[in-house]
């Protein structure tokens, strides 16, 4: 393969273990080390080394970008990562020859929430422990770092922007501290930043937080003290003022009727109204918030929401889905119940099944799991856990062999399990070609599926613009590119998934091309 070897954005691990959602179940927290290790395990950060056995060449239509070394040094808060190049395949030149700022407006404005083959591209890009860019910002702080950690709280993957904070070293800049703050407010750990400031006062961002720490660390007196004085300054917002008085105040009344949320919220009065008996849903807030309802105190069906609604951008892993899902049994029916219930049947079903690919409860608790899931737009996190044991079903000849066919395809491992997979129609035959990198030996069955062979076509190649970015060593813009084309194409813009596909097989990303291509059909009905 040419170009860089990029990190495939899965499809490398053949199988993801079901035991290990079932031990991480509601209330157990899940830590940057359990959210890498379940990346690894479902193949979303895995280096493409080469060609496969019997893998097409690659388009040649792309330079090999330049890769610029240099000696071990202090660490640059830009260049910090969680994923060494050794793991990721990606260049440490990979954001040379562009700005901090630019690249920073580009990362907030890719909204990947619809795909989860750009999810995981995005995760390697945010995670990856690569060189910062050449031009230095005139004024204090690091933007790129600050909006690679912005992303990541965007899309609902807390544990690792802590971690990338904590690698930075949260006391070197005031926006970084902040951001560690608000973010251990919202997993619950708290306590760290609180010691930080109890020791240094002056890193706290504001007084509001100054004040919760102070009552958190039992200084009770020094906290109301500093809470009159501010409010009596009016340094502190009415709403959040209001919030710490009552939170101080432990002989307030109860009984009290509670006040409206406040129009804007942030996490320190979302802890603040939890503390005094008034959580607040996390529903309609920022999907960051969601991660506060999986510290096994806010109820099984809130964890349930909130674990699917973390699942759709990547930011739980699949398996502590699976573990908040069978950790308990539904107590009524309807909507997310009548889900839980389907993936219960067929996860037990599954799981008692004798090999072969016979077992009838598997054959009839699939369809239903299945539909369940893609009414919640999960059903990749549920191919990346049951995929590879669902091989075995395709040769069934009634839905459930169809259904087993096309999670396997959209689990890793797709390329060697194609092989031995069932076509039930002429979809699957194209989509079996796909996956092993030879679309053009089927005749497309769609307009989509004529477009993706067109992407793949050795004598497609990028957009000029994205050349020129390849050639000048911009190679990370020239992926964000490609992520936007693609991107545009699963909004509705269909042709532009030509260029896009053609862009990540010109850098080497054949897995996440072959992965996009087969996402558009199989989870946007392009049939």
């Amino acid at each position: 393969m040419i170009g860089l070897g990029l990190a495939a954005a899965q499809g490398a691990s053949a199988q993801a273990p079901q035991a290990v959602g079932r031990d991480q179940g509601a209330g157990n927290p899940i830590t940057a080390i359990d959210w890498l290790s379940a990346l690894s395990a479902a193949g979303i950060v895995v280096p493409d080394s080469g060609l496969q056995h019997n893998e097409p060449p690659v388009s040649q239509s792309a330079l090999t970008p330049p890769v610029s070394s240099a000696p071990l040094g202090g660490v640059e808060a830009d260049a910090v990562g969680l994923l060494p190049t050794s793991v990721t395949g990606l260049p440490a030149s990979l954001w040379q020859g562009s700005t901090a700022r630019d690249i920073a407006q580009r990362l907030a404005r890719l909204d990947v929430t619809s795909s989860p083959a750009m999810q995981s591209l995005l995760y390697t890009l945010l995670l990856a422990e690569v060189d910062p860019p050449g031009e230095t910002p005139s004024e204090g702080g690091d933007p790129l770092l600050r909006a690679r950690i912005d992303k990541l709280r965007d899309l609902g993957a807390v544990e690792p922007a802590l971690a990338l904070i904590e690698r930075a070293g949260p006391k070197t800049d005031p926006a970084l501290f902040q951001r560690w703050f608000e973010l251990s407010l919202l997993n619950g750990t708290e306590a760290t930043p609180c010691q930080s400031i109890a020791t240094d006062p002056g890193l706290a961002p504001d007084q509001g937080s100054r004040i919760f720490c102070l009552a958190r660390d039992n200084d009770w007196d020094t906290a109301a003290l500093l809470l009159d004085s501010a409010t009596a300054l009016g340094n502190l917002p009415p709403a959040e003022a209001h919030l710490l008085s009552r939170f101080l105040d432990v002989d307030s009344d109860d009984t009290a009727v509670a006040l409206p949320p406040p129009a804007r919220i942030s996490p320190l009065m979302f802890r603040l109204s939890e503390a005094i008996g008034e959580p607040m849903a996390t529903a309609g807030l920022p999907r960051a918030y969601a991660v506060s309802d999986l510290r096994g105190i806010s109820g099984w069906k809130a964890e349930l929401d909130a674990a699917e609604r973390l699942a759709r951008t990547g930011a739980l892993p699949e398996n502590a889905l699976l573990g908040i899902y069978t950790s308990g049994q539904p107590s009524a029916s309807g909507g997310i119940w009548d889900r839980v219930a389907a993936l219960q049947a067929f996860d037990t079903a599954l799981g008692k099944a004798p090999g072969g690919g016979t077992d009838a409860k598997v054959l009839n608790t699939l369809p239903g799991a299945w539909d369940a899931m893609g009414d919640a737009q999960l059903r990749v996190p549920f191919a990346r856990i049951y995929g590879a044991q669902l091989a075995a079903y395709s040769h069934d000849a009634g839905p459930a062999g169809r259904i087993a066919t096309r999670a396997a395809l959209l689990a890793p491992g797709f390329e060697q399990a194609a092989a031995g997979l069932t076509a039930h129609d002429d979809t699957d035959r194209f989509l079996l070609a796909l996956a092993q990198g030879k679309p053009d030996t089927v005749a497309p069955p769609s307009e989509a599926a004529r477009l993706i062979t067109e992407g793949f076509a050795e004598d497609t190649r990028p957009p000029e613009a994205l050349m020129d970015q390849i050639r000048q060593g911009r190679l990370g813009e020239a992926i964000l590119g490609a992520m936007e084309l693609y991107l545009s194409a699963r909004a509705g813009d269909l042709p532009s998934v030509v260029p896009a596909l053609a862009t990540f097989r010109a850098v080497g990303l054949e897995d996440t091309a072959r992965q996009a291509a087969l996402q558009l059909i199989l989870l946007d009905d392009h049939v």
